[in-house]
C-alpha cells in the first residue's frame, strides 16, 4: 500500500476510535484527549489529501455510539451483447456503475434497485450479491471516509432512460472499450471481474 494512502487509512483509523471513544468518554479528561486524537486526524488527512481541515471535519458527524464504515452499494448490469451499463457523473464527469450511499430504512438490495431507478430510470431485479470489498484494499483514490463496496448483480425488468440531476449521460459500454471512469466509484479491474463472476453462477462471493 502506497505511503499516502496508507496514513489514509491511519488517520481513518484514530478518528474511529476517538468518536467511539466519546461516545464513551467518563470525564472531561477522556473527552479532551479524544478531541486531540480526532484534531490529529484531520490534519494527518489534510496533509496527504491537500484538503482544508476544517472541510474535513465537516464531512463528519460526531458519533455518540461505536464508529462503523459507510457503505457504498453498486448495481452491475449487463446487456444481452455483454455490454455494462454505466453512468457519467455530473461530479467529475466520469463513468461508474450505477449506485450510491446505503440508506437507512432500506435493504441492501432495496437501494440497488432505488438508485439504478433514480440514475438510469431502469426497473431492475437483483439476482445476487457478486462482491464485497474494503475500498482500501483497491486501487481507489484515497477517501476521508472508511468505505466497505458492495456489487449486485441485476437483470432489468423494463423502464426507460430518464433524465436525473447527478448524472450527465448513461449507457452501455463493451468491456474492451470502457470510457473514463470515476475512479473513486469504480475501477477497470472491478468491471472485469463482476463480468467474470456473473458468468460464472457457482463463483463464491468475492469477500476482502
Amino acid at each position: 500500500m502506497e505511503k499516502g494512502k496508507e496514513l489514509i487509512t491511519l488517520s481513518q483509523r484514530i478518528r474511529a476510535l476517538s468518536q467511539t471513544g466519546l461516545a464513551y468518554a467518563a470525564n472531561g479528561y477522556e473527552i479532551e484527549r479524544c478531541k486531540e486524537l480526532i484534531a490529529i486526524s484531520n490534519r494527518i488527512t489534510s496533509l496527504v489529501s491537500g484538503i482544508g481541515e476544517d472541510e474535513i471535519n465537516a464531512c463528519y458527524v460526531l458519533a455518540k455510539e461505536y464508529s462503523t464504515p459507510k457503505v457504498d452499494i453498486r448495481a452491475v448490469i449487463f446487456n444481452t451483447n455483454d455490454e455494462i451499463l454505466l453512468v457519467q457523473e455530473r461530479l467529475d464527469g466520469r463513468w461508474s456503475m450505477p449506485g450510491g450511499w446505503s440508506e437507512v430504512g432500506y435493504t441492501p438490495k432495496e437501494v440497488a434497485i432505488k438508485e439504478t431507478k433514480e440514475e438510469t430510470g431502469l426497473d431492475v431485479r437483483v439476482d445476487r450479491l457478486l462482491a464485497v470489498m474494503d475500498k482500501r484494499c483497491h486501487a481507489h483514490p484515497s477517501s476521508p471516509f472508511y468505505i466497505y463496496k458492495m456489487f449486485m448483480l441485476c437483470e432489468i425488468l423494463g423502464g426507460e432512460f430518464n433524465e436525473a440531476f447527478d448524472i450527465l449521460d448513461k449507457g452501455f459500454f463493451q468491456l474492451n472499450r470502457l470510457p473514463p471512469l470515476s475512479l473513486d466509484r469504480t475501477l477497470p479491474e472491478q468491471i472485469y471481474l463482476m463480468n467474470e463472476l456473473r458468468l460464472n453462477p457457482s463463483a463464491p462471493v468475492y469477500l476482502d
